[in-house]
């Protein structure tokens, strides 16, 4: 019978990368604590129109890339492809806009997007993302990457740009829009076919397609950024005055635009060289218009999203903070006894212990602490049951030192031992 696999771009995770998740979830966290966030879970199934509405009938996302389908009802459900729009809806449909003058909320999960795989990039994918309601102000745009700094910073990143650029307001893109259809509607025939067709319904999208002949293109063209009213050229100083508060140098990227129709002034993406041409691993920006574009009252907010498969690539292994991992190994029937008492203590005091459920031989047992990646085995046998003693062996070394059966001091006289 034929082995069933998951399906292309879905993956099981494990392993290290696991352990760079669990990392990752655990900054994040304790970041975005100490900044007045509280954490929500989002359906990862919404109504199709959700996103229709937030992120735009002409973006890829939309078009091309989410997994739709209609259910038994007749209805059209979709795999979210991103947060923002499930956490809005949440936000409206809660009434958090009617309690909450700022609402600061945060979500860890998965998201899907039927595009090709590639490096970092799966169709099942992990995002940890941020979301700022009520605050128009450019202080938070400026507070966000500073959070963002130090969520790298303690997980040791160091090669990476923040990358900023004003996408305008509606004042703003409704004469550009004129300038930029003019520019690339003598190239019209160079761009490519999608290009052609944004060109019609959305030329800023222009900007984000990753074809070659379309990129030359954008490099002569005109540029949003220096179309901007004077409100939100205003914002954008005020902006790079904060960073520098903040001690953050940002590079300023006129052509950057984000993928989602929703962007209004700050957009920003955070790049690293050492992920290649799509170098991207976190982005966001302010979308003061959405709020009110999904049925809700006027309520600017900003956010952005981490993606974890691309973060955990740029993770040093060393920087993955793992608890000593002890193995129990008993040896006769009297040592038994001692098995349940051993444990729990050591659980009670946050100490990870593992043991094999039908104990054999030592050479068996130790083989067992070896598969599980222990660093440091217990042993207890009727020697040293005689003795009153328990024995611990560091599994890399093969070091040894002997302590009181003592069950329970166990926990802190393991804490106090050193096998050097």
């Amino acid at each position: 019978m034929e082995k069933i696999t998951s399906l292309r771009g879905f993956r099981d995770i494990s392993g290290e990368e696991a352990e760079k998740f669990v990392r990752v979830e655990q900054v994040s966290r304790a970041v975005f604590e100490l900044s007045g966030f509280r954490e929500i879970s989002t359906p990862i199934l919404e109504k199709t129109e959700l996103f229709k509405r937030s992120i735009g009938d002409t973006t890829d996302i939309v078009e091309k890339e989410m997994f739709t389908f209609i259910d038994r009802n007749g209805d059209s459900l979709t795999l979210r492809p991103e947060a923002t729009a499930g956490i809005v809806r949440h936000y409206l449909q809660e009434g958090l806009h009617a309690r909450e003058r700022i609402s600061r909320l945060f979500t860890i999960g998965p998201m899907f997007r039927h595009e090709r795989p590639q490096k970092g990039r799966f169709r099942q994918f992990h995002q940890v993302d941020v979301e700022v309601f009520g605050a128009a102000e450019p202080i938070v745009d400026a507070e966000l990457l500073w959070i963002i700094a130090r969520i790298l910073g303690q997980l040791a990143v160091k090669r990476y740009a923040i990358e900023l650029n004003s996408v305008g307001c509606k004042e703003c893109r409704a004469p550009f829009r004129e300038v930029l259809v003019s520019y690339f509607s003598e190239k019209k025939e160079s761009l490519c076919p999608d290009c052609q067709n944004r060109l019609i319904r959305n030329p800023l999208r222009i900007f984000d397609c990753k074809s070659q002949a379309c990129i030359d293109l954008t490099k002569g063209s005109p540029l949003l950024f220096d179309h901007l009213c004077e409100n939100c050229r205003v914002h954008f100083e005020t902006l790079i005055s904060y960073l520098a508060g903040f001690g953050i140098d940002p590079v300023v990227n006129k052509r950057l635009v984000r993928g989602l129709d929703y962007y209004t002034r700050t957009v920003f993406e955070v790049t690293s060289e050492e992920l290649g041409a799509q170098k991207a691993f976190l982005a966001g920006g302010r979308y003061d218009n959405l709020v009110e574009d999904m049925g809700g009252p006027s309520a600017p907010g900003i956010g952005f999203a981490i993606g974890m498969e691309r973060l955990a690539l740029l993770m040093d292994p060393s920087q993955v903070v793992k608890k000593p991992r002890y193995f129990l190994a008993l040896i006769g029937d009297k040592t038994v006894a001692y098995r349940i008492p051993i444990i729990k203590v050591l659980a009670e005091k946050d100490i990870p212990v593992s043991y094999s459920p039908d104990p054999k031989s030592l050479k068996s047992q130790m083989r067992h602490a070896d598969s599980i990646g222990a660093d440091y085995a217990m042993i207890l046998g009727e020697g040293e049951l005689e003795k009153g003693v328990i024995l611990v062996r560091d599994m890399r070394s093969g070091k040894q030192a002997e302590l009181p059966l003592d069950i329970t001091n166990l926990a802190e006289r393991l804490h106090g031992l050193s096998l050097e």
